[in-house]
């Protein structure tokens, strides 16, 4: 038996749950699909929990437009809604000569992008914020902050069902077909069923690929390869947390560099790095070890040995192969899949968390094309 439903999201990371809430709140009647037993069990709640400023991306990408929107637009959400966040700020340090160069360009793609004012700090300056930094001078980042994100994913689902939507756990997609007339999709789990929908949006992150690969009627040429970066974080242990604000070095090709984070309990944790492989594991090699501790003490040379446990890894999405540039999120609607009512994203990494609002509102005005 076939079940029909106005509209589908697969997937209840913070992006789709975003979008759900914004189909909701547009008059849709929605069912959101999720593989897991629960929300955001993948990227979506094993990251650093960064409110990010819009200071790192290509000016005009999507990536900088949707992460200044929806750094705006969380900011606003979760004081609306009691979600524990807060600005708290980042330095972005220099630790050689040689960065300087790339530190100035930073701060202008920044002033580009309308991340907020950044401040080119002496290292003087630097170090009377943070006393415990090493640096020859930082940008200061005043629009930065950190935020609960299982709590904001809790709120946009309440805000989804508080609107008519509804969440459907260890239900993943297998399959479907997808065509002018129609869209079906093949629902697994205990319960198999077949789902009609006017609206499909495919917001399965690490596995949006795999899923458009099993709809037949897509034309696969539309979707483009996957690549999967780990990150694995490492915590402070024993040693009281030195820094009150989160501290970044020099951006790298794949990534932001292993960075201080502070959850809002002001613990404090490290990373990630930049690991490229070839399937899901979030196991963290204790050896790795060794790399954290060279690039923590370029910023933080009083950092003792043994300070550093294992904590916990995550994926990153990648739509480029190691070595290449970073690619910008890839979001088709309906003109770019060529079928009405589909919706697939692509590479949605950091800045995802921030930008999971902004990004909702332009599904929807996807949709409406």
């Amino acid at each position: 038996m076939t079940e029909t439903v106005d509209a589908v999201v697969v997937g209840a990371g913070v992006v789709g749950l975003a979008i759900a809430r914004a189909l909701a709140l547009a008059g849709r009647e929605v069912i959101v699909l999720e593989a897991a037993d629960s929300i955001g069990t993948e990227t979506s709640s094993r990251n650093s929990e960064v409110i990010h400023a819009g200071i790192y991306y290509p000016p005009g990408s999507l990536k900088a437009k949707f992460c200044v929107e929806g750094r705006d637009k969380l900011y606003r959400f979760a004081a609306e809604h009691g979600v524990p966040h807060r600005r708290c700020g980042k330095l972005i340090v220099a630790t050689d000569e040689s960065q300087r160069p790339g530190m100035a360009k930073l701060k202008e793609i920044a002033a580009r992008n309308g991340a907020g004012d950044l401040a080119w700090l002496s290292a003087e300056e630097a170090k009377a914020m943070e006393p415990a930094l090493a640096c020859i001078g930082a940008l200061h980042s005043p629009m930065t902050g950190i935020v609960d994100s299982h709590a904001f994913m809790l709120a946009l689902q309440g805000a989804a069902e508080d609107r008519g939507a509804m969440l459907a756990f260890l239900s993943p997609v297998v399959g479907g077909h997808v065509g002018h007339n129609s869209i079906e999709i093949e629902v697994g789990g205990a319960e198999p069923m077949r789902l009609r929908c006017r609206t499909l949006v495919n917001s399965a992150g690490l596995h949006a690929q795999k899923l458009s690969h099993a709809l037949d009627g897509l034309n696969p040429e539309t979707v483009p390869p996957a690549y999967l970066a780990k990150g694995n974080y490492y915590v402070l242990t024993g040693v009281k947390p030195p820094f009150s604000r989160l501290i970044y070095p020099a951006p790298e090709q794949a990534g932001l560099g292993i960075h201080v984070t502070l959850d809002l309990a002001g613990q404090m944790r490290f990373g990630p790095d930049v690991e490229w492989v070839n399937e899901i594991a979030y196991d963290v090699d204790p050896k790795r070890a060794e790399v954290f501790y060279a690039a923590i003490r370029n910023y933080w040379p009083g950092l003792p040995d043994g300070a550093l446990a294992p904590g916990y890894s995550g994926m990153r999405p990648k739509l480029q192969k190691p070595g290449e540039p970073a690619k910008d999120f890839l979001i088709q609607g309906p003109r770019e899949t060529g079928i009405p009512g589909l919706v697939n994203l692509y590479g949605i990494e950091s800045p995802g968390l921030t930008s999971a609002l902004a990004i909702a509102d332009h599904v929807v005005d996807l949709l409406k094309c």
